[in-house]
Parts: structure tokens; sequence; C-alpha cells
């Protein structure tokens, strides 16, 4: 079984155009009651009348990546429940999912948290992608993104030379590549 990454499974930067495509939204064609997805919590035969038709959902990962972002704790979104979505509020901040890293290095706006911001930082840095291009992407102003890049070089040199200085190696091979970095300032 081969799995891929689709991009087009994130919703973008407020895009709401994947909730006309949920089986939840009703319309002349699908004759939906949208309070089905917001049961008591003794509505057992409602609640599983509606998991069973978010298992059919073609936008379900976009439905729980909103209600995740959104905060919205009521209800089943995404093919979870109240319930089950909340370890996934809690551990949202730490997500770092690198499908939304590359998908954002793409071009795609998408909603990221601190540690896949970061992670673009230094992906976007061992790529080689232009200040301009890193503020751009991460919706910030060209001097913090050239913050974010000096930080970043800092950061490598700094574990270089601290596994160098732990295996006994002497940095002295890497040494005209430390001294200025990649910005023209010194090292």
């Amino acid at each position: 079984m081969t799995t891929t990454t689709d991009p087009a499974r994130y919703r973008s930067l407020g895009d709401h155009n994947w909730q006309d495509q949920a089986v939840c939204h009703p319309s002349e064609y699908n004759p939906v009651d949208p309070e089905m997805f917001f049961p008591g919590p003794d509505e057992t035969e409602k609640i599983a009348t509606a998991l069973s038709l978010c298992g059919q959902c073609p936008v379900r990962l976009a439905c729980l990546d909103a209600a995740l972002e959104g905060n919205e704790t009521h209800g089943i979104r995404g093919g979870l429940t109240q319930e089950e979505r909340q370890p996934l509020h809690e551990k949202l901040a730490k997500r770092l999912d690198y499908a939304r890293v590359n998908a954002t290095l793409a071009g795609r706006d998408i909603h990221l948290t601190k540690a896949e911001r970061r992670a673009v930082v230094l992906a976007g840095y061992r790529q080689g992608v232009t200040v301009e291009r890193l503020a751009w992407l991460l919706k910030i102003s060209e001097e913090h993104a050239l913050k974010l890049l000096r930080e970043t070089r800092r950061a490598i040199r700094n574990r270089e030379l601290q596994q160098a200085a732990r295996t006994g190696q002497t940095a002295g091979a890497d040494r005209n590549r430390l001294e200025r970095d990649a910005f023209g300032t010194a090292a």
C-alpha cells in the first residue's frame, strides 16, 4: 500500500471553501441536519450516525484542522468527538508535521504551529531560501526573517563546534567556513 501526502489536504489561511464539500453541509441534494453533529453525551445513536458520516467525508482532515486551530471544543468535528479531540487540543502547540512544513516552503499559506514555523526557518536555511522569500512564507518582516536565519546559522555553527569538541576533532578544517556567515556578519 502506497501512502502519499496530498498537498491540497491542508487548508489555506482564511480558506473555508472546504466546508462546501463536507458531508455535514446541508444542500438540496444532501438533506443533513447539522444538529446531528452536536449530540448530547448520552445520545449514542446520534453520535454513531455522525461519526459514520464523518468517516465518508472527503474533507475530514481540513475539518479537524479547523476545529483544532479554532479551538472548537463542542460537537463532532473531523470524525472525532469532543473527548477524542481534547488530547489533540492540548498537543496542538507542539505539532510538527513535516508535510505542512514542505507545503509552506512550496508557497502554500498554511496555519503553522511554533514548532512548524521553526522547522520552516531551518529547512529554508538549509535550502538557501532568501530572506525575502522566508519573510513572505512566514508573513513576517524581512528584518525578522534575517534575524531568524542568523539565529539558525549560529545554532548550527555552535552545534557543529560542540560535536567537534566532543569527538576531539579540531574545528580548523571548518574554520574558514565559520568565520563569516552567509549574511556578511562576523561569526
